[in-house]
């Protein structure tokens, strides 16, 4: 039997626009794109040149810093730009996709076998990248075993997509997934699931967690913190669930099938469903002339941590959905909509509006932060949100004062930016605290990481 946590901090932000049960195919996009940005702490090295011929499953570029870890293209068809920022950044690996994918072939994997044979073959298939690391949030290094590997098995995050849903014929890929992930951590195997939920009932083998409560607790990072935290010197692994299909089934075809079902959601989408796409997909061929008029803001995730996007952009690599939501930067009448208004259409953590009375309202919010940078000051909103056994406001400054042996001590290696996405909602002080916890990830890795 399955053991049983409950997590008490947090907070659900209830939004409208939550994608419907419904799942329809995609446009098929012209042109893919995979950017080496969506991958942190990795350096890419091409592998190839514009104009080249590519299969899905063909190398476009490696990792210069661990060249076994190779990142490959999601479809067939002609490597058409190679985007650059500067000092000649890679941003954007494109590609001119062809009609019907072909696939570069490999050995199907039938089950069993060496670890360091599966190794070679997920990272010949580019299939790597999509296991990451704690600590550092990186890409795990093929080199390791790492203590456990953890899966969390639901989103809470606001307007998340349902795998219940998005995994919609998938569980047996799921599952085939899971035998792989096995092997390669010798049996340590955590499943995340949430409580009254009967999609992972016929899954084995893996030790499972039942978890409740607000968000974020279907955040992998609140799951390991609340079953077996990380301490200094351990390595875990993360894979997300749709990952993890998608590994099954690429591994059983002996082809790299990119395919996942995301969420288009958010208050700006004119019908809120499901999209079955392939990564690195155009926003505009999921999009399509499903976007409400008006000045939006589109984000390539979930609203509290995902990045934004334009409609001529692509969908980041380990994305499960499209969010769009007001840009908040237009002008409203201080007495209905401003700061004399009685706030029945506001969201407050603190009740400071009285629309808390209404209990599960939704609601219609934007981008604004209504006010700009402050001193960060002691509030206790960080507390009341943060999930975690660590002092998050401590921690914080820590960092912003590369401060190495109290960012240790204070639990850096337990988290990642994500974590931290409801107390940046919460700072009255309006710091980007995700990207704070992000340098202070790249120091220590800077500082510690062979």
């Amino acid at each position: 039997m399955s053991k049983a946590i409950k997590i008490t901090k947090g907070v659900d932000i209830k939004l409208v626009g939550a994608a419907e049960n419904k799942i329809s195919p995609a446009q098929r996009s012209n042109v893919y794109a995979i950017k080496p940005d969506d991958f942190f702490g990795t350096v890419p090295k091409l592998m190839v040149k514009q104009g080249e011929t590519v299969k899905a499953g063909t190398p476009l570029f490696f990792d210069k810093k661990r060249d076994k870890i190779k990142f490959t293209s999601p479809v067939s068809g002609e490597v058409v730009e190679i985007k650059r920022g500067d000092k000649r950044k890679i941003l954007e690996v494109k590609i001119l996709a062809d009609s019907e994918t072909a696939y570069a072939s490999f050995t199907p994997w039938t089950g069993g076998g060496d670890r360091q044979t599966l190794v070679d073959t997920m990272l010949g298939m580019g299939l790597w990248p999509f296991i990451t690391q704690r600590p550092y949030g990186v890409i795990a290094s093929p080199d390791d075993t790492p203590r456990d590997i953890y899966i969390s098995g639901f989103d809470s995050a606001p307007l998340s997509a349902d795998n219940e849903v998005a995994l919609k014929g998938e569980i047996e890929n799921f599952k085939t997934g899971l035998e792989a992930l096995k092997i390669l951590s010798g049996g340590h195997v955590h499943l995340g699931v949430r409580k009254g939920s009967s999609l992972y009932a016929g899954v084995n083998g893996v030790e499972k967690t039942e978890f409740s409560g607000p968000h974020p607790v279907g955040n992998v990072g609140v799951q390991i913190h609340h079953t077996k935290p990380i301490n200094k010197g351990e390595v875990l692994w993360t894979v997300n669930p749709s990952d993890v299909a998608i590994i099954g089934k690429s591994l059983k075809e002996g082809k790299f099938r990119a395919e996942r079902t995301i969420a288009l959601a958010g208050s700006e989408v004119k019908n809120p469903q499901y999209y079955s796409t392939i990564i690195g997909a155009s926003i505009e061929s999921i999009l399509g002339d499903n976007e409400k008029a008006g000045h939006n803001r589109i984000i390539s995730g979930n609203v509290l941590t995902g990045t934004k996007v334009e409609r001529d952009g692509y969908l980041s690599f380990y994305s499960n959905m499209v969010s769009i939501i007001p840009e908040g930067d237009e002008k409203k009448f201080f007495i209905t909509e401003g700061w004399l208004a009685p706030g029945f259409s506001r969201f407050s953590l603190n009740h400071s509006y009285p629309s808390w009375l209404l209990g599960n309202k939704k609601y219609k919010l934007d981008t604004n932060l209504n006010g700009e940078t402050r001193a960060f000051v002691v509030t206790g909103e960080l507390e009341k949100v943060f999930p975690f056994d660590i002092y998050p406001m401590q921690l914080i400054k820590a960092i912003m004062i590369n401060d190495i042996d109290s960012m240790e001590n204070l639990g850096i290696y337990e988290v990642l930016p994500e974590d931290f996405a409801l107390c940046e909602f919460a700072c009255t002080s309006k710091i980007n605290i995700q990207s704070v916890v992000r340098q202070g990830l790249a120091d220590m890795r800077n500082e510690f990481a062979s």
